[in-house]
């Protein structure tokens, strides 16, 4: 095995370590990769969440047991195949061992810790931006039609995982019709590689429109309840945060860009930073989104230091630059990671009031940053389910209604004893409510604050209505969730339901 090799091992086999030791036993699965695994159970083309392939993922982790172990290994795969990719980026750029640990250990010791905490379409995003761009270098350096259609399958996987992928495009089409590369346009297999590319697309394109388009009643919630409360000044500001331990690796693979001879043919990448930022600022997007740029101009910065860094200094500047993410990571490690309980965080609030962290979604601050508040509380409502659903009789003429696609994944995954699927009229949910199965019990589960008393507006419906219990757990973002049980229904049920639901199905 070349020293290369054992040096790309060890960098791989370090992030599947840090990967796991991120997150403090006190906490659980997130809200979003319950919702994720429950798509496993529902195959399609699309959903209204996401596209399909985080389903194909969880099918993957269902069969090989639905464990923690494996729900965490796939994003932890997704950041280190990008270590890979940027180690093979700086390989075909002329770098050495020097500059291919320095990428390697840009990209590590990152914000992708952060992001490869969570199973979520964010780390194979970042993974299909840099794959992109290193199929793009491909093609500037072979001029082969092959990359091309490289290009053209990578996109298609990005877009059916993520629709982040297409701010990709926007950004590179400018860049690349103002740069000598234009000509690309011109070829033949050019739009052979399009076709290609739309025809992989196309199955979820038809499920978007069989189903009046619900990406975009997505977009649009997603811009009242969350981007409304974002400035452009705070995205600017995470592109800064993401990447600060190497921010002098992607400053030097900017300057490299235009300065170095050899990097000429890439220049376009600039144009494409500054169009892509440009687009997303314009969008009053969530900083994270563009964190997919950044892997592809680290490799470019590695391959640039190692060119300028002078013979006769090399060892202690090389050094220097190989610790300082080193060194940069700690803090952020204790801070941004899930790596403290709710407590430590609670006791020393101030630093992580200053990062900004405590400041949820909603631009309001709070105890714990949301993320890891929405790790908490889970189990205790899947054991109080639980509880409740053993003293029923007709167990299998149970309803679990949930308000949130949170609620209703937890208690799908970590429920021992329902003998029913919870579901909801939120997110994903709302397709998969079985308004034809019968109902002897409705086991309700309101978060907090509810807009209405359900005693009162649900109660008289059934012989039997008791609010049975709630969410202890005082840091966990379901604190105060109400679980109410409502026995022997006095009217059709089923009618009600159907009617509620075709009402929260117009709204998209």
């Amino acid at each position: 095995m070349s020293k290369n090799t054992t040096v790309l091992l060890g960098f791989i086999v370090l992030k599947f370590i840090l990967q796991y030791f991120a997150i403090h036993p006190v906490y659980e699965l997130h809200r979003d990769e319950f919702l994720h695994l429950d798509q496993a159970n529902h195959l399609a083309w699309g959903y209204a969440s996401v596209p399909p392939v985080t389903s194909w993922i969880s099918l993957l982790i269902q069969f090989l047991g639905n464990s923690v172990f494996w729900i965490k290994f796939f994003p932890a795969l997704f950041g280190a195949i990008t270590i890979w990719v940027v180690w093979q980026t700086i390989d075909v750029l002329g770098g050495k061992l020097f500059a291919k640990s320095l990428g390697a250990i840009a990209v590590l010791f990152s914000v992708l810790l952060r992001l490869n905490v969570l199973y979520q379409p964010n780390s194979l995003d970042v993974l299909i931006w840099t794959s992109f761009f290193f199929i793009l270098i491909r093609w500037i350096q072979s001029g082969h039609k092959k990359w091309l259609y490289y290009a053209a399958i990578i996109f298609a996987i990005g877009f059916l995982n993520k629709y982040n992928v297409v701010f990709l495009l926007m950004g590179i089409l400018p860049a690349w019709l103002l740069s000598k590369h234009r000509a690309v346009f011109l070829k033949r297999d050019f739009y052979i590689a399009l076709l290609v590319g739309f025809l992989l697309i196309l199955p979820n394109l038809y499920w978007q429109y069989a189903n009046d388009f619900p990406v975009f009643a997505h977009l649009k919630e997603l811009s009242e309840t969350q981007l409304a409360h974002l400035s452009k000044i705070d995205f600017l500001k995470g592109q800064i945060w993401y990447f600060l331990g190497s921010i002098f690796v992607l400053i030097a693979g900017i300057i490299g860009l235009l300065r170095y001879p050899a990097f000429k043919p890439y220049r376009v990448f600039v144009l494409t930073l500054v169009f892509t930022l440009a687009i997303y600022t314009g969008f009053n997007a969530k900083s994270y989104y563009a964190i997919g740029l950044y892997p592809i101009y680290l490799a470019f910065g590695a391959v640039y230091l190692e060119k300028i860094i002078p013979r006769r200094r090399f060892w202690w500047l090389g050094t220097a630059a190989l610790g300082i993410p080193v060194l940069f990571i700690i803090p952020f490690f204790r801070v941004a990671l899930p790596v403290n309980s709710p407590e430590f965080i609670v006791t020393h609030a101030g630093r992580f009031q200053k990062l900004g962290m405590l400041r949820w979604e909603d631009g309001k601050e709070h105890q714990l940053p949301q993320d890891f508040a929405d790790m908490l509380g889970w189990k205790e409502l899947a054991r109080k389910l639980d509880s409740i659903s053993s003293t029923l009789s007709d167990k299998n003429k149970i309803m679990i209604l949930c308000d949130n696609y949170g609620q209703a994944g937890a208690i799908n995954y970590y429920s021992a004893h329902k003998t029913t699927d919870a579901v909801s009229f939120s997110a994903d949910y709302i397709n998969w409510i079985n308004t034809h199965q019968p109902i002897v019990h409705l086991i309700r589960v309101v978060e907090f604050p509810a807009e209405d008393d359900e005693l009162q507006t649900v109660g008289p419906a059934f012989e039997q209505a008791k609010l049975l219990d709630s969410i202890a757990n005082p840091f966990a973002r379901e604190y105060r969730t109400k679980i109410y049980l409502f026995s022997h229904p006095l009217i059709d049920i089923n009618k009600s339901l159907h009617e509620v639901l075709i009402e929260e199905r117009n709204k998209y």
